[in-house]
Protein backbone atom coordinates (compact mmCIF):
# COMPACT_ATOMS: atom_id res chain seq x y z
CA UNK A 1 0.00 0.00 0.00
CA UNK A 2 1.25 3.16 -1.27
CA UNK A 3 1.31 6.45 1.04
CA UNK A 4 -1.85 7.45 -0.52
CA UNK A 5 -3.30 4.67 0.25
CA UNK A 6 -2.37 4.48 4.10
CA UNK A 7 -3.37 8.24 4.53
CA UNK A 8 -6.65 6.76 3.30
CA UNK A 9 -7.07 3.78 5.13
CA UNK A 10 -6.54 5.68 8.38
CA UNK A 11 -9.15 8.25 7.29
CA UNK A 12 -11.53 5.73 7.30
CA UNK A 13 -10.24 4.42 10.39
CA UNK A 14 -10.42 7.49 11.80
CA UNK A 15 -14.11 8.09 10.29
CA UNK A 16 -15.55 4.75 11.76
CA UNK A 17 -13.85 4.95 15.24
CA UNK A 18 -15.64 8.74 15.40
CA UNK A 19 -18.64 6.68 14.45
CA UNK A 20 -18.40 4.17 16.89
CA UNK A 21 -18.39 7.29 19.47
CA UNK A 22 -21.21 9.18 18.70
CA UNK A 23 -23.26 6.20 18.26
CA UNK A 24 -22.15 5.60 22.14
CA UNK A 25 -23.08 8.51 22.49
CA UNK A 26 -26.62 8.62 21.55
CA UNK A 27 -27.23 5.02 22.83
CA UNK A 28 -26.46 6.14 26.47
CA UNK A 29 -28.90 9.35 26.16
CA UNK A 30 -31.83 6.91 24.75
CA UNK A 31 -30.92 4.49 28.12
CA UNK A 32 -31.65 7.80 30.33
CA UNK A 33 -34.31 9.26 28.38
CA UNK A 34 -36.16 5.71 28.13
CA UNK A 35 -35.71 5.03 32.16
CA UNK A 36 -37.63 8.35 32.28
CA UNK A 37 -40.30 7.78 30.58
CA UNK A 38 -40.74 4.32 32.45
CA UNK A 39 -40.45 5.93 35.79
CA UNK A 40 -43.02 8.48 34.72
CA UNK A 41 -45.77 5.78 33.86
CA UNK A 42 -44.91 3.36 36.29
CA UNK A 43 -44.06 5.60 39.23
CA UNK A 44 -39.85 3.65 39.76
CA UNK A 45 -37.04 5.42 40.35
CA UNK A 46 -35.01 5.84 37.70
CA UNK A 47 -31.90 7.05 39.69
CA UNK A 48 -30.16 3.87 39.62
CA UNK A 49 -30.22 3.82 35.61
CA UNK A 50 -29.58 7.50 35.18
CA UNK A 51 -26.61 6.69 37.80
CA UNK A 52 -25.39 3.85 35.45
CA UNK A 53 -25.42 5.93 32.26
CA UNK A 54 -22.89 8.74 33.90
CA UNK A 55 -20.62 6.15 35.54
CA UNK A 56 -20.57 4.34 31.51
CA UNK A 57 -19.76 7.41 29.99
CA UNK A 58 -17.68 8.73 32.88
CA UNK A 59 -15.39 5.49 32.81
CA UNK A 60 -14.84 5.17 28.94
CA UNK A 61 -14.30 8.49 28.83
CA UNK A 62 -11.68 8.40 31.48
CA UNK A 63 -10.28 5.47 30.13
CA UNK A 64 -9.80 6.92 26.88
CA UNK A 65 -7.55 9.56 27.96
CA UNK A 66 -6.06 7.48 30.42
CA UNK A 67 -5.41 4.89 27.89
CA UNK A 68 -3.51 7.28 25.25
CA UNK A 69 -1.43 8.69 27.86
CA UNK A 70 -0.41 5.74 29.45
CA UNK A 71 -1.14 2.84 27.26
CA UNK A 72 0.55 0.19 29.78
CA UNK A 73 0.51 1.72 33.27
CA UNK A 74 -3.64 2.75 33.41
CA UNK A 75 -4.98 -0.76 32.97
CA UNK A 76 -2.49 -1.12 35.18
CA UNK A 77 -3.04 1.01 37.72
CA UNK A 78 -6.99 -0.03 37.15
CA UNK A 79 -6.33 -3.76 37.67
CA UNK A 80 -4.55 -2.85 41.14
CA UNK A 81 -7.62 -0.83 41.82
CA UNK A 82 -10.52 -3.66 40.92
CA UNK A 83 -8.53 -5.96 43.08
CA UNK A 84 -8.36 -4.13 45.92
CA UNK A 85 -11.68 -3.32 45.96
CA UNK A 86 -12.53 -7.22 45.17
CA UNK A 87 -10.63 -8.13 48.43
CA UNK A 88 -12.07 -5.50 50.28
CA UNK A 89 -15.75 -6.17 49.26
CA UNK A 90 -17.82 -9.79 50.76
CA UNK A 91 -16.56 -12.87 49.79
CA UNK A 92 -18.88 -15.85 48.61
CA UNK A 93 -19.60 -18.65 50.76
CA UNK A 94 -19.29 -21.90 50.35
CA UNK A 95 -22.31 -24.34 48.41
CA UNK A 96 -24.75 -22.31 46.43
CA UNK A 97 -24.15 -18.95 45.17
CA UNK A 98 -25.94 -16.64 47.92
CA UNK A 99 -27.79 -13.91 46.97
CA UNK A 100 -26.03 -10.41 47.27
CA UNK A 101 -23.12 -8.50 46.09
CA UNK A 102 -20.48 -10.99 45.62
CA UNK A 103 -21.14 -11.02 41.94
CA UNK A 104 -19.46 -7.68 41.69
CA UNK A 105 -16.57 -9.22 43.08
CA UNK A 106 -15.73 -11.79 40.38
CA UNK A 107 -16.71 -9.05 38.06
CA UNK A 108 -13.71 -7.12 39.23
CA UNK A 109 -11.52 -9.59 39.17
CA UNK A 110 -12.71 -10.80 35.68
CA UNK A 111 -11.93 -6.43 34.68
CA UNK A 112 -8.37 -6.71 36.80
CA UNK A 113 -7.17 -9.75 34.77
CA UNK A 114 -8.19 -8.23 31.07
CA UNK A 115 -6.81 -5.08 32.14
CA UNK A 116 -3.37 -6.48 33.17
CA UNK A 117 -3.32 -8.88 30.10
CA UNK A 118 -3.98 -5.81 27.80
CA UNK A 119 -1.35 -4.06 29.67
CA UNK A 120 0.89 -6.87 28.74
CA UNK A 121 -0.14 -6.91 25.12
CA UNK A 122 1.14 -3.07 24.99
CA UNK A 123 4.20 -3.38 26.87
CA UNK A 124 7.30 -2.42 24.21
CA UNK A 125 9.78 -4.48 26.42
CA UNK A 126 9.69 -8.79 26.85
CA UNK A 127 10.61 -8.58 30.21
CA UNK A 128 7.71 -6.69 31.35
CA UNK A 129 5.29 -8.31 29.05
CA UNK A 130 5.97 -11.52 31.15
CA UNK A 131 5.93 -9.44 34.16
CA UNK A 132 2.39 -8.48 34.07
CA UNK A 133 1.49 -11.86 32.47
CA UNK A 134 2.41 -13.37 35.55
CA UNK A 135 0.84 -10.63 37.69
CA UNK A 136 -2.63 -11.77 35.40
CA UNK A 137 -1.52 -15.35 37.09
CA UNK A 138 -1.46 -14.14 40.47
CA UNK A 139 -5.19 -12.37 39.81
CA UNK A 140 -6.29 -15.72 39.34
CA UNK A 141 -5.04 -16.70 42.80
CA UNK A 142 -6.73 -14.07 44.11
CA UNK A 143 -9.44 -14.80 43.40
CA UNK A 144 -9.40 -18.88 44.38
CA UNK A 145 -7.93 -17.54 47.31
CA UNK A 146 -11.04 -15.53 48.25
CA UNK A 147 -13.54 -18.15 47.39
CA UNK A 148 -14.85 -16.81 43.96
CA UNK A 149 -15.65 -19.98 41.92
CA UNK A 150 -17.18 -17.54 38.98
CA UNK A 151 -13.92 -15.29 39.11
CA UNK A 152 -11.49 -17.77 39.53
CA UNK A 153 -13.55 -19.71 36.48
CA UNK A 154 -13.92 -16.11 34.32
CA UNK A 155 -9.88 -14.75 35.20
CA UNK A 156 -8.22 -18.26 33.96
CA UNK A 157 -10.53 -18.00 31.00
CA UNK A 158 -9.58 -14.48 30.26
CA UNK A 159 -5.96 -14.89 30.70
CA UNK A 160 -5.98 -18.03 28.08
CA UNK A 161 -7.75 -16.14 25.26
CA UNK A 162 -5.33 -13.37 25.98
CA UNK A 163 -2.85 -15.80 25.24
CA UNK A 164 -4.85 -17.44 22.30
CA UNK A 165 -4.75 -14.00 20.53
CA UNK A 166 -2.53 -14.27 17.79
CA UNK A 167 -1.32 -11.02 16.00
CA UNK A 168 -3.28 -10.25 12.91
CA UNK A 169 -5.55 -12.56 13.89
CA UNK A 170 -9.44 -11.95 12.52
CA UNK A 171 -10.67 -9.63 15.25
CA UNK A 172 -14.03 -9.71 13.88
CA UNK A 173 -14.49 -13.56 14.39
CA UNK A 174 -13.19 -13.41 17.93
CA UNK A 175 -15.54 -10.38 18.59
CA UNK A 176 -18.52 -12.19 17.19
CA UNK A 177 -18.09 -15.26 19.69
CA UNK A 178 -18.22 -13.34 22.35
CA UNK A 179 -21.33 -11.73 21.67
CA UNK A 180 -22.45 -15.55 20.88
CA UNK A 181 -21.33 -16.39 24.80
CA UNK A 182 -23.03 -13.48 25.91
CA UNK A 183 -26.15 -14.45 23.85
CA UNK A 184 -26.25 -18.03 25.19
CA UNK A 185 -25.85 -17.24 28.90
CA UNK A 186 -28.59 -14.64 28.66
CA UNK A 187 -30.90 -17.47 27.09
CA UNK A 188 -30.01 -19.93 29.61
CA UNK A 189 -30.91 -17.25 32.43
CA UNK A 190 -33.92 -16.69 30.73
CA UNK A 191 -35.29 -20.28 30.09
CA UNK A 192 -34.44 -21.38 33.67
CA UNK A 193 -36.49 -18.37 34.90
CA UNK A 194 -39.23 -19.59 32.57
CA UNK A 195 -38.43 -22.75 33.14
CA UNK A 196 -38.57 -23.73 29.60
CA UNK A 197 -35.82 -26.50 30.01
CA UNK A 198 -36.21 -30.29 30.89
CA UNK A 199 -36.26 -31.06 34.48
CA UNK A 200 -32.95 -32.82 34.35
CA UNK A 201 -31.15 -30.02 33.09
CA UNK A 202 -32.96 -27.21 35.16
CA UNK A 203 -32.06 -29.00 38.77
CA UNK A 204 -28.69 -29.11 39.17
CA UNK A 205 -28.84 -25.29 37.47
CA UNK A 206 -31.13 -24.51 40.34
CA UNK A 207 -29.09 -26.37 42.81
CA UNK A 208 -25.88 -24.59 41.81
CA UNK A 209 -27.96 -20.63 41.83
CA UNK A 210 -30.10 -21.10 44.52
CA UNK A 211 -33.50 -21.26 45.45
CA UNK A 212 -34.20 -18.23 46.68
CA UNK A 213 -32.33 -16.90 42.81
CA UNK A 214 -34.45 -18.89 40.61
CA UNK A 215 -37.52 -17.62 42.42
CA UNK A 216 -36.98 -14.01 42.14
CA UNK A 217 -36.07 -14.86 38.63
CA UNK A 218 -39.52 -16.68 37.96
CA UNK A 219 -41.22 -13.39 39.41
CA UNK A 220 -38.94 -11.58 37.47
CA UNK A 221 -40.09 -13.13 34.30
CA UNK A 222 -43.58 -13.45 35.32
CA UNK A 223 -43.63 -9.19 35.55
CA UNK A 224 -42.40 -9.23 32.17
CA UNK A 225 -44.63 -11.02 30.73
CA UNK A 226 -47.51 -8.83 32.66
CA UNK A 227 -46.19 -5.91 31.60
CA UNK A 228 -43.99 -6.03 28.10
CA UNK A 229 -43.94 -2.49 26.80
CA UNK A 230 -43.12 -0.41 29.94
CA UNK A 231 -42.70 -2.73 32.90
CA UNK A 232 -43.39 -1.93 35.95
CA UNK A 233 -40.93 1.21 36.96
CA UNK A 234 -37.39 1.40 37.06
CA UNK A 235 -36.36 0.61 40.85
CA UNK A 236 -39.89 -1.22 41.39
CA UNK A 237 -38.79 -5.03 41.54
CA UNK A 238 -38.82 -5.33 44.96
CA UNK A 239 -42.24 -3.87 45.48
CA UNK A 240 -43.79 -6.06 42.85
CA UNK A 241 -42.43 -9.12 43.18
CA UNK A 242 -44.61 -11.76 45.80
CA UNK A 243 -40.94 -13.59 46.41
CA UNK A 244 -39.50 -10.56 47.98
CA UNK A 245 -42.84 -8.78 49.93
CA UNK A 246 -42.89 -12.70 50.99
CA UNK A 247 -39.24 -12.23 52.31
CA UNK A 248 -36.84 -13.42 50.10
CA UNK A 249 -33.70 -11.92 50.79
CA UNK A 250 -33.02 -10.37 47.29
CA UNK A 251 -32.25 -6.86 48.22
CA UNK A 252 -35.44 -5.65 46.05
CA UNK A 253 -33.40 -6.87 42.62
CA UNK A 254 -33.83 -10.08 40.92
CA UNK A 255 -29.96 -10.57 40.63
CA UNK A 256 -30.00 -10.89 36.53
CA UNK A 257 -29.52 -7.40 34.46
CA UNK A 258 -31.30 -9.10 31.44
CA UNK A 259 -34.53 -10.17 34.02
CA UNK A 260 -34.33 -6.67 35.90
CA UNK A 261 -34.22 -5.10 32.88
CA UNK A 262 -37.42 -7.18 31.18
CA UNK A 263 -39.67 -6.57 34.27
CA UNK A 264 -38.82 -2.83 35.17
CA UNK A 265 -38.37 -1.50 31.94
CA UNK A 266 -40.14 -3.80 29.17
CA UNK A 267 -38.90 -5.18 25.81
CA UNK A 268 -36.87 -1.77 25.02
CA UNK A 269 -34.97 -1.99 28.36
CA UNK A 270 -34.03 -5.24 26.99
CA UNK A 271 -32.88 -4.08 23.46
CA UNK A 272 -31.41 -1.31 24.85
CA UNK A 273 -29.07 -3.62 27.60
CA UNK A 274 -28.05 -5.39 24.45
CA UNK A 275 -27.54 -2.67 22.56
CA UNK A 276 -25.24 -1.22 25.22
CA UNK A 277 -23.10 -4.78 24.89
CA UNK A 278 -23.34 -4.61 21.15
CA UNK A 279 -22.18 -1.11 21.14
CA UNK A 280 -19.05 -2.07 23.21
CA UNK A 281 -18.33 -4.79 20.87
CA UNK A 282 -18.74 -2.44 17.57
CA UNK A 283 -16.04 0.46 19.33
CA UNK A 284 -14.08 -2.65 19.77
CA UNK A 285 -14.12 -3.74 16.50
CA UNK A 286 -12.76 -0.83 14.78
CA UNK A 287 -10.33 0.11 17.93
CA UNK A 288 -6.65 1.48 16.66
CA UNK A 289 -5.47 -0.89 19.57
CA UNK A 290 -3.75 -4.34 18.58
CA UNK A 291 -6.07 -7.26 17.71
CA UNK A 292 -4.57 -8.80 21.01
CA UNK A 293 -5.54 -5.82 23.26
CA UNK A 294 -9.00 -5.65 21.59
CA UNK A 295 -10.06 -9.85 21.68
CA UNK A 296 -8.66 -9.69 25.49
CA UNK A 297 -10.87 -6.80 26.56
CA UNK A 298 -13.82 -8.24 25.02
CA UNK A 299 -13.17 -11.41 26.81
CA UNK A 300 -13.07 -9.82 30.01
CA UNK A 301 -16.36 -7.29 28.67
CA UNK A 302 -18.15 -11.08 27.74
CA UNK A 303 -17.41 -12.36 31.48
CA UNK A 304 -18.82 -9.69 32.75
CA UNK A 305 -21.93 -10.11 30.63
CA UNK A 306 -22.18 -13.54 31.83
CA UNK A 307 -21.87 -12.50 35.56
CA UNK A 308 -24.40 -9.82 35.38
CA UNK A 309 -26.76 -12.30 33.60
CA UNK A 310 -26.52 -14.93 36.04
CA UNK A 311 -26.06 -12.31 39.45
CA UNK A 312 -26.38 -8.60 40.76
CA UNK A 313 -23.03 -7.62 38.94
CA UNK A 314 -23.79 -4.35 37.49
CA UNK A 315 -25.54 -3.22 40.46
CA UNK A 316 -21.94 -1.97 42.01
CA UNK A 317 -20.88 1.27 40.30
CA UNK A 318 -17.61 0.32 40.28
CA UNK A 319 -18.44 -2.46 38.43
CA UNK A 320 -20.01 -0.71 35.63
CA UNK A 321 -17.58 2.06 36.05
CA UNK A 322 -14.57 -0.68 35.16
CA UNK A 323 -15.96 -2.00 32.60
CA UNK A 324 -16.44 1.15 31.12
CA UNK A 325 -12.75 2.29 32.01
CA UNK A 326 -11.57 -1.05 30.13
CA UNK A 327 -13.21 -0.46 27.08
CA UNK A 328 -11.96 3.46 26.94
CA UNK A 329 -8.56 1.85 27.29
CA UNK A 330 -8.93 -0.92 24.75
CA UNK A 331 -10.19 1.76 22.00
CA UNK A 332 -7.97 4.59 22.86
CA UNK A 333 -5.33 5.47 20.49
CA UNK A 334 -1.83 5.94 22.32
CA UNK A 335 0.06 9.30 21.74
CA UNK A 336 3.12 7.30 21.17
CA UNK A 337 4.00 3.87 20.72
CA UNK A 338 6.60 1.92 22.10
CA UNK A 339 9.04 3.11 19.25
CA UNK A 340 8.55 6.44 20.36
CA UNK A 341 6.80 7.37 17.02
CA UNK A 342 2.76 8.24 17.12
CA UNK A 343 0.34 5.88 16.78
CA UNK A 344 -1.12 5.12 13.53
CA UNK A 345 -4.55 3.38 13.55
CA UNK A 346 -4.89 -0.25 13.01
CA UNK A 347 -7.54 -1.38 10.28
Amino acid sequence: MGPTGAVAAAGRAEERHAVADASGLALLAVCAAWALVTSALGGGRPDGVLLAVLAVAAGYAGGRIAGALLPVAAPCAGALAGVVLAVAGPHPAAGPAPLGPVGATAALLCLSAGAVCCAAWAAPAPALRLCLRLAALGVVGVAALLGSAAGLVGCAVIVLCSLAAAPGGHRAAGLAGCALAAVLVGAASWAVADDALPRAVTAPLEDRLGAHRVEVWRDAEDLAAAHPAFGVGPGRFGDASPAVTHGVPADGKPHSALLQQAAEQGVVGVALLAAAFAWLLFALWHSPRSTQVVLTAGAALTAVAALAALGNALSATSVTAGAALLAGIATARPLEDGTGRRGAPVP
